[in-house]
């Protein structure tokens, strides 16, 4: 693959640089650098994919007729680098569109896809269960067929953003006969509908993203379901594999400028202790040298997919590398702040409150970041699986 910029992609890069100088306001990007989960601020969040939505940039790798850009490989690379790079909020993206792409009908693409698009409705995703999380497989929310409905009991975790949004994609168990792969089925859910409970899970930095949503007969109409009963594992793998391509090279990048500006690393001028340090220097160098191996990897699959081609099971060897690069992050942060990292935390000690527990103001945003980070080798699928995939399904062991 040529990846030398042409005229056009030279022009089609400082359109985006355009762009963002436009678009990208300083609220939105401190927004982005407070970010120590997954996503930014809510707000914000939803902010700026609208901006992206009314410039025709929302969903880019969707077909033209629904609203893509037809953008070549080298246009996606530029794009997503440059929006990272620039510091733009991580927006909630979870969404079955590529599902619905490619295994919905013509019917639930017309009264989805739009929506999805303008980012007029917000989902939320329901794989996970307390006793189904790297072995989804073993999922036990149960949708029994009851005419043109399906009625569904039973419970999903780590719902993030669930009591923010409108629609949940979900896994259900339809069946129990034959391999526990088997018998799942891919269903659609508005999370308005009677018998749906959220409730909440407070994190360790006080924030409210995670959720626990519970089914209590809750009534779906089969006309919810996307693809065939009992094949829902299909459609599920499919959505896996575009959630594993990783966090981004550019997005870890800007991350570890962060950490770099923090700790003076990029004033080497300076003469300070921690620009000559000989351990610090070599992890960084570590850590520089296999962010370019996963740019070239993600370039990879971004030339993949603008060919029409599914991201394949190698796919997982992005997630693994990127969670891993993004934890090596951390830790150089929380390193390099020596004890102001570890924060003296009393309030967080009383057993007398039941409240939920609240960061108190002095603790960094880098402590807080270590500490969500350790999740990264675990969400998505873990470091474990996602090693065996590439054990069984690449290297044929």
């Amino acid at each position: 693959m040529d990846l030398s910029y042409g005229d056009a992609d030279t022009a089609f890069r400082d359109e985006v640089r355009a762009f963002l100088a436009d678009k990208l306001t300083p609220d939105l990007i401190a927004a982005a650098d407070r970010t120590v989960e997954t996503y930014s601020e809510f707000e914000c969040g939803r902010r700026w994919l609208k901006m992206l939505a009314e410039r025709g940039w929302g969903q880019p790798g969707w077909p033209v007729e629904w609203g893509g850009t037809g953008w070549s490989a080298v246009q996606h690379y530029i794009f997503s680098r440059e929006v990272a790079l620039a510091g733009a909020p991580n927006g909630f993206n979870n969404h079955p569109g590529s599902c619905i792409l490619s295994f919905g009908s013509d019917a639930q693409k017309a009264r989805f896809l739009p929506d999805i698009l303008k980012v007029n409705t917000i989902w939320a995703q329901g794989y996970s269960e307390p006793a189904a999380g790297s072995d989804l497989a073993s999922l036990a929310t149960s949708a029994v067929s009851d005419g043109a409905d399906y009625i569904v009991n039973g419970t999903k975790i780590w719902t993030t953003y669930a009591h923010r949004s409108d629609w949940l994609f979900c896994l259900v168990r339809t069946s129990r006969e034959g391999r526990k792969q088997q018998g799942i089925t891919f269903l659609l859910i508005d999370l308005a509908s009677p018998g749906i409970e959220i409730k909440p899970i407070i994190n360790l930095a006080g924030q409210h993203d995670f959720n626990q949503v519970f089914f209590a007969d809750v009534r779906v109409p089969k006309a919810n379901r996307v693809g065939a009963e009992n094949e829902g594992w299909t459609v599920a793998k499919y959505f896996l594999a575009f959630e594993r391509l990783g966090s981004g090279a550019a997005r870890l990048l800007r991350r570890l400028n962060g950490v770099k500006r923090i700790v003076g690393l990029e004033r080497a001028s300076d003469g300070g202790r921690l620009a000559d340090d000989a351990d610090v220097a070599r992890r960084l160098a570590g850590i520089e040298v296999d962010l370019q191996a996963l740019d070239l990897w993600e370039l990879r699959f971004t030339s993949r997919l603008s060919r029409g081609e599914e991201p394949g099971a190698e796919v997982s060897a992005t997630k693994v590398l990127s969670a891993a690069l993004m934890q090596r992050i951390t830790e150089l942060g929380m390193r390099t702040l020596g004890y102001y990292g570890l924060p003296y935390e009393p309030d967080r000690l009383s057993a007398a409150s039941n409240s939920p527990p609240v960061a108190p103001a002095h603790v960094t945003a880098e402590t807080l970041r270590y500490f969500m980070k350790r999740g990264e080798t675990i969400y998505g699928g873990s470091d474990e699986v996602q090693r065996n995939i590439l054990a069984k399904r690449v290297l044929g062991l």
